[in-house]
């Protein structure tokens, strides 16, 4: 009797890079994320760029002290793109003190496999940082998202009421999880 495997399809990915966000990645950031279908499941406004810096300067805080954080994403040209990586789950709500892996491009982006490129490169950098599990959360809705934590193998964990100001604002956030 032969066994029997079945041939997956490659993963053709495009080559990307991460690296600790700069003070001038914030006004990438600012200038990527300005769009409002970028920012549709993060409350549908873009960002002033003071919130940016304040970002851009905690992940450098959090890459120093912790060994990752949201790095800046490049393309194959060394062009901003966008953002991967991961850090502490530090609201009240969700997965609190666990590592979530995230990612957000710039539309120009989309569809063309930088997300999960990134995310398969956030993931090496964290399992050798001794990360043992990470999460996701994605706003309900968000396929594309949902698409790239599948393609990492995580599996849907719990859905979370994300809270907002008022009933009519409160949105659906699905979390997966990965152990490392």
């Amino acid at each position: 009797m032969t066994e029997q495997t079945e041939t997956l399809p490659a993963l053709h990915l495009p080559e990307v890079r991460l690296r600790v966000p700069t003070h001038e990645d914030a006004f990438a950031w600012h200038r990527l994320f300005r769009d409002r279908e970028v920012m549709e499941f993060l409350g549908g406004v873009p960002a002033e760029l003071s919130v940016y810096e304040e970002l851009t300067a905690r992940q450098r805080r959090h890459d120093a002290e912790l060994g990752f954080c949201f790095w800046t994403l490049l393309d194959g040209t060394g062009e901003p793109v966008g953002f991967a990586g991961a850090q502490p789950w530090t609201r009240p709500w969700g997965p609190t003190g666990e590592i979530e892996i995230g990612w957000r491009l710039e539309r120009a982006a989309w569809g063309k496999g930088y997300a999960t490129a990134a995310a398969h490169a956030t993931l090496e950098r964290l399992r050798a940082a001794g990360v043992p599990s990470v999460v996701a959360v994605v706003a309900a809705g968000n396929e594309r998202s949902v698409a790239v934590a599948r393609r990492l193998g995580m599996e849907l964990g719990e859905t979370f009421t994300v809270p907002g100001a008022g009933e009519e604002e409160r949105r659906v956030a699905y979390c997966f999880r990965l152990a490392l």
